[in-house]
């Protein structure tokens, strides 16, 4: 849901727009978890590259035979492999942040900071989909116990409370209405 469709249209706002609105969203942004994703990525791609340039240049900087050459090289490959790694690991993480967040707000989470905390993310991966596996079990769960960090529906009753229409007074109903009263007023 749109919340801040409903800020801007006011009583104007209806379940109708909100549906229109976010399939159109879809068709022309990406969305604030991929585009998040794919920002993180690329910071850890300049980097790495600027890390390889220093490593290249002292590698041609270095005299020596071939098997100190060769040491070196090792060295670095195992650096570089330990850097993919962790590249790897912070990119896992960051992507579940992001799914995490998109689904704790589908699910009107009020405070996505203290649900996180609730709840056992080291079960939890991401799917090709961008959803989190299992999530929605867990925030159900959490809705039940933690309900207050949930944003609740508000349930508008249909009508005034009062029937519309016209009765006549020799309707059973309306008798039986009005004998009621009157034996509760001791006027029978």
């Amino acid at each position: 849901m749109l919340e801040w469709l409903k800020t801007i249209l006011g009583d104007a706002y209806t379940e109708d727009i909100d549906k229109k609105v976010s399939s159109e969203i879809g068709k022309e942004f990406v969305s604030r978890t991929d585009f998040n994703a794919a920002n993180e990525a690329k910071k850890a791609a300049e980097s790495q590259v600027t890390d390889r340039d220093k490593q290249l240049e002292t590698l041609k900087k270095s005299t020596g035979d071939a098997a100190e050459l060769q040491k070196q090289i090792d060295a670095l490959q195992e650096t570089n492999k330990q850097a993919k790694a962790q590249y790897d690991s912070d990119l896992a993480a960051a992507k579940l942040s992001a799914a995490l967040d998109l689904g704790i707000t589908k699910a009107k989470g009020k405070n996505a900071k203290a649900i996180k905390a609730l709840l056992d993310t080291s079960k939890m991966a991401v799917k090709e989909d961008g959803t989190v596996d299992g999530l929605d079990t867990a925030l159900e769960t959490l809705k039940g116990s933690d309900g207050y960090l949930f944003t609740q529906e508000e349930t508008k009753p249909q009508g005034n409370g009062f029937q519309t229409g016209t009765q006549t007074p020799d309707a059973p109903e309306t008798k039986a209405v009005a004998d009621a009263f009157a034996a509760a007023r001791g006027t029978i």
